[in-house]
């Protein structure tokens, strides 16, 4: 069954998201009107891992809006005009002060789409080389290289506790060698 969009009108316009009303027509013919969170540019988060022992490169960060720790993977929002492995690579040496090694995708989802249109590119870097201080010092409390043998622990004791972290971390420990 799909949901047929009629028209769709903006209700907020901001520089890092919009909101607007979709009129929509259910399958049953009912006309609805529905709320749609739109974010202009894709996101990127970035599996970096350490060959010689497997630890994976994480941000201990606070987040103001749901007032919590968590471990993250280095991430951001994509640039216009750059690639998921463009943005992945800036965004890790900005936040953590390392520059990953090749990077390959790994998924690509919608982390909520039934009431949001956004894209997670989710890649991996199986090496890293420091280069010095991040840019973005203010981005994390403090940056580790968590041992592979923590993660489970740290995912089933709420320590990593956003959506795009998870969903990487998961991923990574599904499928080690992917």
């Amino acid at each position: 069954m799909r949901w047929q969009v009629r028209g769709e009108r903006t209700v907020y316009a901001g520089g890092w998201l919009d909101v607007t009303i979709a009129d929509v027509r259910l399958p049953d013919g009912r006309q609805i009107d529905h709320h749609v969170i739109v974010y202009p540019y894709p996101a990127v988060g970035v599996v970096v891992t350490r060959p010689s022992d497997g630890a994976v490169l994480l941000l201990w960060r606070h987040r103001f809006t749901t007032d919590s720790w968590s471990w993250e993977v280095p991430a951001g929002r994509m640039e216009e005009g750059e690639t998921p492995e463009q943005a992945g690579e800036r965004e890790t040496l900005e936040e953590t002060g390392w520059r990953p090694g090749p990077l390959r995708s790994l998924i690509t989802y919608h982390p909520f789409n039934g009431t949001a249109r956004q894209t997670f590119h989710i890649l991996r870097a199986d090496e890293a080389d420091y280069v010095g201080e991040p840019v973005d010092a203010y981005e994390s409390d403090r940056i580790e290289w968590v041992p592979a043998a923590d993660l489970a622990r740290h995912i089933h004791e709420g320590r990593v506790n956003n959506g795009l972290s998870l969903t990487a971390l998961l991923h990574h420990l599904a499928f080690p060698e992917s």
